[in-house]
């Protein structure tokens, strides 16, 4: 998914706050969903929460920026996910981070339903 770097995203010298580029993932795993017709929840009470993130810093991203978020199945389990996903501008990877996301329903741990299961096998 490609994103474009906004003033919003940035400081005062225009460079990419180090947040913004968990936000950029956050975007790329979203579209993963819509894109496939589907909301990234099972419904008012149900979907998944962030249990671990593990970042790696590499690279600035500055305004103006055309950047792309690549997002790559590691592990699916019964009730959850583990992601990594990369920032890159053009040959230059930026930021990597691991995400694992856990299934909720109703506030407890759950199987991750099949409709989902299916989507994240295609990554």
């Amino acid at each position: 998914m490609q994103i474009r770097v906004y003033y919003e995203d940035t400081d005062a010298g225009g460079i990419v706050y180090h947040t913004r580029y968990i936000n950029f993932c956050e975007r790329a795993r979203s579209e993963i969903f819509f894109n496939n017709g589907m909301l990234p929840t099972g419904g008012e009470k149900s979907g998944f929460v962030v249990r671990k993130i593990n970042a790696d810093f590499l690279g600035s991203a500055k305004l103006g920026d055309l950047l792309e978020v690549k997002s790559r199945l590691v592990e699916l389990k019964r009730s959850s996910t583990t992601l990594r996903q990369e920032v890159w501008l053009g040959e230059e990877k930026l930021f990597a981070m691991t995400i694992l996301l856990v299934y909720m329903d109703h506030g407890k741990i759950s199987r991750i339903p099949k409709h989902f299961l299916e989507l994240f096998e295609l990554l």
